[in-house]
């Protein structure tokens, strides 16, 4: 019922970028996010998914859909919340397919950058 992002994000090169020595991953779920957080961070979120039905047994599998948003400071640019992206797609695509760039933002308030895709799941049961 749940991807398995955290494990899929669970790597050297995501903690480069998303880890301060012995804190936190400053990947959340999304509205997870503590007040404050150090940039740069990633939250994502599930839009959508459902099980694998077939007409004579339960389902094996479930598909997911995945939202996933970087953020980093005005001070750090855009070219670090798509360094973080690169980072995360790297560690996604061994795990599901990128369906989709949404692209580039900044916030009109805060002023930090933002980058978001879509990552699709098929997770066996």
């Amino acid at each position: 019922m749940f991807p398995p992002i955290f494990q899929a994000v669970n790597v050297p090169a995501v903690h480069a970028l998303l880890k301060s020595g012995s804190g936190p991953l400053r990947f959340f779920l999304f509205g997870q996010a503590p007040q404050g957080v150090q940039y740069p961070y990633a939250v994502w979120r599930q839009s959508g998914g459902s099980p694998e039905n077939y007409l004579a047994g339960r389902p094996d599998a479930d598909s997911f859909t995945t939202q996933i948003d970087v953020y980093a400071s005005q001070e750090q640019g855009a070219a670090t919340a798509r360094a973080v992206a690169i980072a995360l797609r790297d560690a996604i695509e061994g795990h599901a397919h990128i369906t989709s760039w949404i692209g580039d933002g900044q916030d009109p308030e805060t002023k930090s950058y933002s980058f978001t895709f879509i990552a699709d799941w098929l997770t066996s049961r």
